[in-house]
């Protein structure tokens, strides 16, 4: 087993990690999770807004496997499926929830940046 694990080394398994991690629908389930309540697939889908239902389902699979989501299956009919944030999963909420206050704080100056660097530059235009 390694010991130290570099996102900076190709190949390294937690650079795939991070990838996972900083996925649009990754953090969008990770959050929805967050506040320890089970969610039903539908419930997740309806929150989740303009997300498919192939990418959900693949979003929470890959959440299963790196054990940051758990899944339970309720044999009823018709069946019910919840998904839940296990406990390495809870230990992704102070960030991810830093991550998203980051991006409601900052989002008019974002928004303004990207502006003024769209905007056709006056030096460019006399340039011609």
């Amino acid at each position: 087993m390694k010991e130290a694990w570099d996102p900076y080394e190709r190949g390294c398994p937690s650079r795939e990690l991070l990838d996972r991690i900083g996925d649009k629908w990754t953090v969008l389930v990770l959050g929805e999770l967050a506040d320890g309540r089970a969610r039903r697939f539908s419930a997740l889908r309806a929150r989740l807004s303009g997300v498919s239902e192939k990418m959900l389902t693949q979003t929470l699979r890959h959440l299963e496997r790196d054990g940051l989501v758990t899944r339970t299956l309720y044999p009823m009919v018709p069946p019910r499926v919840e998904y839940q944030l296990t406990p390495l999963g809870q230990t992704l909420r102070t960030p991810l929830t830093a991550l998203r206050q980051w991006a409601v704080n900052h989002m008019a100056e974002v928004e303004a940046a990207r502006a003024a660097y769209d905007a056709p530059s006056v030096n460019a235009a006399t340039a011609d």
